[in-house]
């Protein structure tokens, strides 16, 4: 009877109503573009950084073949 009673409790779940379309889950353009510019950011000063690192090696590399090295 217990088993009965668990198996009855199961069921198919309701079909949605097909007259009804599903809300929309996307975000809006807005939210993409401030998304994109938040994981750009540090990408940007990562190069920024890698360019300045380069203009400091050239500059010393300079400094040294101007000293006769």
């Amino acid at each position: 009877m217990l088993a009965a009673l668990s198996l009855g409790a199961c069921s198919k779940p309701e079909a949605p109503d097909k007259e009804q379309p599903p809300e929309p889950q996307a975000t809006p353009a807005s939210d993409a573009t401030g998304m994109r510019d938040a994981i750009q950011a540090p990408i940007d000063e990562a190069k920024a950084a890698g360019q300045a690192v380069q203009d400091a090696a050239q500059a010393q590399d300079d400094a040294i073949e101007a000293a006769g090295g």
